[in-house]
């Protein structure tokens, strides 16, 4: 079953075109965030909403929506 719902490590970093361990980063600081928020978050993973909610890539999609 192909799990949408998280972004890997791996894919963050191709999706920003940055180096896996600075992807390891923003992923800690993301599920640090969710953390916070009460979230229970997976280490290595991060929803894919969350991220593309923090990224410019989430409002590039909203505005192709409009």
């Amino acid at each position: 079953m192909a799990n949408n719902t998280f972004l890997r490590v791996d894919e963050v970093a191709e999706i920003l075109s940055i180096s896996k361990s600075y992807a390891y980063k923003i992923v800690q600081k993301l599920n640090a965030d969710l953390k916070a928020k009460g979230f229970i978050t997976i280490a290595g993973r991060v929803n894919k909403q969350y991220f593309l909610e923090k990224t410019c890539y989430g409002a590039a999609e909203n505005k192709e929506r409009m």
